[in-house]
């Protein structure tokens, strides 16, 4: 299943995040975040959490994400903080618990571009839907949820019924090539994860988003 890997990187460019802001100056230093890929189906099939930012978000306003945000300074630094924030932010946007930050399995790890202004390093971790647990939204920072296998809510997206951004499209493309959680599971707990940084390409007023090995990185 490493072919997943290989189309991510060879993917062509898309355009930028809706709201990015570009900076023309120096590039701000990314805030650590951490994210989490919720995960259901075990051995028979494979579907992932995505939940809609309010309309009202000044950034990425109506998008469908992975739940996550921002470490706070609380939570310190390193993986251990990654961990911690990326459970915390599962419970305040989606009401999923899980007790032990140990239990997630890291998937990948992306940088946003240096040309745009608000920046995060942000760190993908996998996790398994726990037993007698449902998911649910605050109707505030997030308004609705929903279930996909990664290729219906890829479809979703192109037929214009829901909005993703860059690195959420490019995640569902890996996620895509598993047929089940275990299998997904199994794959991740075997391979390194290296920084993904991808690069604006400005195109006249059309910003483009290269991943490294596309042309024009």
């Amino acid at each position: 299943m490493g072919n997943a890997d290989e189309r991510s990187r060879r993917a062509e460019g898309a355009p930028a995040e809706p709201g990015a802001e570009y900076n023309p100056g120096e590039a701000t230093t990314p805030r650590q975040a951490a994210t989490v890929i919720l995960l259901r189906g075990g051995s028979t099939e494979l579907e992932v959490l995505l939940v809609r930012r309010t309309p009202k978000a000044r950034f990425m306003g109506g998008v469908w994400v992975f739940p996550g945000g921002a470490v706070d300074e609380a939570e310190g630094a390193g993986d251990e903080a990654h961990r911690a924030a990326a459970i915390r932010e599962l419970r305040e946007e989606a009401g999923i618990a899980l007790d032990d930050p140990e239990t997630l399995v890291k998937f990948s790890r992306w940088i946003t571009p240096a040309a745009v202004k608000i920046r995060f390093d942000t760190h993908f971790f996998l996790a398994p839907l726990p037993d007698g647990q449902e998911a649910r939204v605050d109707g505030e920072e997030c308004i609705e949820f929903g279930w996909f296998r990664p290729a219906r809510a890829l479809d979703a997206n192109r037929a214009g019924e829901i909005s993703l951004v860059f690195p959420t499209i490019k995640h569902l493309e890996q996620l895509a090539a598993f047929a089940t959680v275990d299998e997904l599971l199994e794959h991740a707990r075997g391979r390194d994860v290296e920084p993904v940084e991808p690069r604006v390409l400005l195109e006249g007023e059309v910003a483009r988003v290269l991943l490294p090995g596309d042309p024009g990185y």
